[in-house]
């Protein structure tokens, strides 16, 4: 099966898919993005996606260049086409090709960039035994809320993570938890979900309010408020979620043990409650 690659809307083979060296997302990180991941060939929480990567454009007075109608068409078709069990469909919006100059260009029209790619399930023996994890200074511009293709300061920080050979880089910015390197950070204490508000220093994660919701609707307390990394560290659970690693506990950070060191209930319920979702 291959993997599709789609440009400015054209499929077309892997290796014939390449944009200009003047193209804006190449030379100033001028663009907006998302990632999708489908369960069985279908997209998953595509509007959610689709509402996020409009609202990114918008905030960088980037055009949108395709209707919600037609995006849904082209993100089915690059699926049907891979024909993957589970893909992961990236999307990208940049402000096209001009000679390069930091003012935006008076007459460029977006490039737009789609590849569709297989995903390979998340091994289960790692999600039952959970995740090892470190904070890090978060060195991100003011604007996290936007899906900016300026990923600089997480590549760095998911680098450290790399480096020290645990899973997750954790952000932590005036002593306060903001966010994973590539996935938001949720604790539970004394049975509540506790996790950082939306807002401009955090990317709020498509997986994220789904999560939200799927515990409210289970009960379970939510509250939306930073805390601090020596709360991190008392919390009863901890866990990461994300597009493609869902709902996944950790058990240590920065070498102190997460509650009884192994996934808690609450993030059991919650991984209960994703698979019937997307079962």
């Amino acid at each position: 099966m291959p993997d599709i690659a789609f440009i400015n809307g054209q499929f077309l083979p892997w290796h014939q898919a390449t944009i200009s060296i003047e193209d804006r997302g190449f030379q100033f990180g001028d663009g907006v993005y998302e990632v999708i991941r489908t369960y069985r060939g279908r997209p998953f929480e595509v509007d959610a996606h689709l509402n996020r990567l409009d609202r990114s454009a918008r905030e960088l007075s980037l055009a949108q260049p395709y209707a919600r109608g037609q995006w849904t068409e082209w993100i089915q078709r690059g699926v049907c086409e891979a024909g993957y069990a589970e893909a992961k469909v990236y999307i990208q919006i940049t402000r096209g090709v001009a000679p390069r100059d930091h003012a935006f260009p008076s007459n460029a029209a977006p490039t737009v960039v789609m590849t569709i790619r297989e995903l390979a399930p998340f091994p289960i023996k790692t999600r039952e035994a959970g995740v090892v994890a470190k904070t890090c200074e978060d060195l991100r511009w003011g604007r996290c809320d936007i899906k900016s293709v300026n990923l600089l300061a997480n590549v760095l920080a998911r680098e450290e993570a790399k480096r020290a050979g645990v899973f997750e880089a954790i952000l932590v910015k005036d002593g306060l938890v903001t966010e994973g390197s590539v996935s938001n950070v949720m604790a539970v204490q004394a049975g509540t979900v506790v996790t950082a508000p939306e807002g401009p220093r955090i990317l709020s994660g498509v997986t994220r309010t789904v999560v939200l919701d799927l515990a409210r609707a289970a009960g379970i307390p939510v509250r939306e408020e930073f805390i601090s990394v020596e709360s991190l560290y008392a919390a009863d659970e901890v866990f990461l979620t994300g597009t493609t690693v869902e709902g996944l506990p950790v058990v240590q950070v920065d070498g102190r043990t997460i509650g009884a060191g192994h996934p808690g209930p609450v993030a059991k319920v919650l991984a209960s409650r994703w698979a019937t979702l997307t079962g």
